[in-house]
């Protein structure tokens, strides 16, 4: 049977990496109406009828948003190459079938934490995989997609192949991908095609017009493909100062520390931090804990990293308060307290925790903040995820600086910033061991 496939210039030299032997991952984007689905759901196709009996998987990071949307571009190539007698689509099991036994199983790849370590997926052999809009899956998933990768690859001499589309966004895919493609860094066996829409000569024009209608943001990102769009101009931390924080070198003088937030009423996760001057050392988690369980996990880390009392900070909001009553010495962090005074002088600042986030941003713009290498790709994204929901309040007002309140974040996030929270814990050292620091407020500055 001949298949009519015209691609576009990108999606051409997109397939041309498909077919490769030295590319194992492509990821394909960058803007809206690039023809990212179509390519993807194309690929799969050809490449199942090219090679019987393999094994595919269509991802996503919702499987009725995959139905919605990735199979629907499916299903009209099927239909526009006259292939409906050729495939099966069996929604029970979730698994496009093919006449010459070949099929694609359509996934859910979202993050469930019940199923952190993605094992549903442990027992999975596929040929190859398309993930489609992988910016909204995190980077284990992707991970785990990878290993699967393996069915029949030595009986059609192929090697492992995963193409991903994407639109511009901060998350692991600006580091691994984006970034090192323009400084030329990236992994030989990567590759990021970069498609507009004006790339697609086959898009629909009223598409184009909608989306120049839109926010400066929206077209920043899906009309023009900007990975460094912004429109958050309240927004304390930038992106690109929260990925040095890998590159920056680890405190090797410092004293250890440790910062706690203490889940409240059980529904948030609580954070243990473990620094070495300014590194991060370890971060904890703990799920559905009580506050004595919290209390002996900290005396625990204590004694194995050899922290002092003095040096242990613990929100004293909440649950934590039950925490701190059970250790002698620690510091209690209330967030809505004054401001420390710097040189005997008032603050600009409303209170504590607003800030120590300031104070934070300064430190990671500067540099002054690092990570070790224990700390995980999907803890680290969350953490750049949660800091960068922490926005100042009323940017335009007269009064003194201040974040926008928790709540606020967590509508934001979808969950509570329980590790900036408790990185930002850290800050309060800073301010209480330099008695004299002076802020440049009003500079130009954010803080």
């Amino acid at each position: 049977m001949e298949i009519t496939f015209k691609p576009t210039i990108k999606q051409f030299i997109t397939w041309e990496y498909l077919n490769d032997k030295t590319t194992t991952e492509v990821l394909f984007g960058g803007a809206a109406g690039g023809a990212k689905s179509y390519l993807g759901c194309a690929w799969l196709i050809i490449s199942c009828m090219a090679y019987p009996r393999t094994r595919w998987l269509m991802g996503r990071s919702k499987l009725n948003i995959l139905r919605n949307t990735t199979l629907k571009t499916f299903k009209d190539i099927v239909s526009s190459w006259g292939l409906n007698s050729e495939i099966n689509i069996n929604y029970q099991s979730n698994t496009i079938y093919f006449l010459n036994g070949s099929e694609i199983i359509m996934k859910d790849l979202f993050y469930y934490p019940s199923d952190a370590d993605f094992d549903s997926l442990g027992s999975l052999e596929i040929t190859g995989a398309f993930i489609d809009e992988v910016s909204q899956v995190s980077h284990k998933a992707f991970e785990v997609v990878n290993t699967r990768i393996r069915y029949k690859l030595a009986e059609y001499n192929l090697i492992p192949k995963i193409l991903m589309s994407c639109n511009p966004s901060k998350g692991w895919l600006y580091g691994e991908f984006y970034k090192p493609s323009l400084d030329g860094t990236i992994k030989e066996y990567r590759k990021y095609v970069s498609a507009l829409p004006g790339d697609n000569p086959y898009i629909d024009p009223n598409y184009v017009i909608q989306l120049r209608k839109a926010s400066r943001a929206i077209q920043q990102r899906l009309l023009f493909g900007n990975w460094d769009y912004s429109d958050d101009i309240d927004s304390l931390f930038r992106y690109t100062d929260l990925l040095n924080m890998r590159r920056v070198p680890l405190d090797e003088d410092g004293e250890f520390y440790l910062t706690c937030d203490i889940a409240r009423l059980g529904k948030d996760s609580t954070l243990l931090i473990v620094w070495k001057g300014l590194t991060i050392m370890e971060i904890i988690q703990l799920e559905g804990v009580t506050t004595d369980i919290s209390a002996a996990k900290i005396g625990d880390i204590c004694r194995r990293w050899n922290i002092p009392m003095r040096n242990v900070i613990i929100d004293g909001d909440g649950l934590g308060v039950g925490v701190i009553d059970q250790l002698k010495g620690v510091v209690s962090f209330i967030n809505g307290s004054r401001a420390i005074e710097s040189g005997g002088k008032p603050t600009n600042y409303q209170n504590l925790k607003s800030q120590c986030y300031y104070l934070l941003a300064e430190y990671i713009e500067r540099g002054k903040i690092s990570l070790s290498s224990n700390i995980s790709n999907e803890t680290f994204e969350a953490l750049c995820q949660e800091l960068g929901v922490i926005k100042q309040k009323d940017i335009d007002g007269d009064g003194k600086l201040m974040v926008i309140p928790k709540d606020v974040m967590k509508r934001i996030l979808g969950r509570s910033p329980d590790i900036a929270d408790s990185v930002m814990f850290r800050m309060w050292y800073e301010l209480k061991n330099t008695p004299n620091r002076t802020f440049s407020v009003g500079s130009g500055k954010r803080w």
